[in-house]
């Protein structure tokens, strides 16, 4: 197994690592929607309160959601120059493997329409 942590973590990577976990997913999932208070986040969500806060300090971390503290209010919201930089990396990715398979695609129809030679 490899054992590569980048020093110090890169924004992506953590990025990357702040989305893995499905209750991150939700809170950025109900952020892209617009800025919500911690308790708006934690409603739906079967946890207590100091594990949202938990969770959001990771989101925090990562660069995807920021917050600020008006009274004894603290309002989140998402951060799209991160999320920006996630889609633009996956939409590389998928660039990538979309000329690779349409060059496979083209090889296989070539492959397809060139007669067999049969053996005697």
């Amino acid at each position: 197994m490899l054992n590569y942590q980048p020093t110090p973590q890169m924004p992506l990577d953590m990025a990357f690592q702040a989305l893995s976990d499905p209750t991150r997913r939700v809170m950025v999932e109900r952020l892209s929607q617009g800025p919500a208070s911690v308790s708006e986040l934690a409603r739906p969500l079967d946890m207590t309160l100091s594990a949202v806060v938990q969770h959001l300090a990771v989101l925090e971390a990562s660069g995807l959601v920021r917050s600020e503290k008006v009274g004894r209010v603290r309002t989140c919201r998402i951060e799209p120059e991160t999320l920006t930089a996630v889609e633009r990396w996956v939409a590389e990715r998928r660039a990538t493997w979309e000329r690779r398979f349409d060059r496979l695609g083209a090889l296989l129809a070539e492959t397809e329409s060139k007669p067999r030679k049969r053996k005697s």
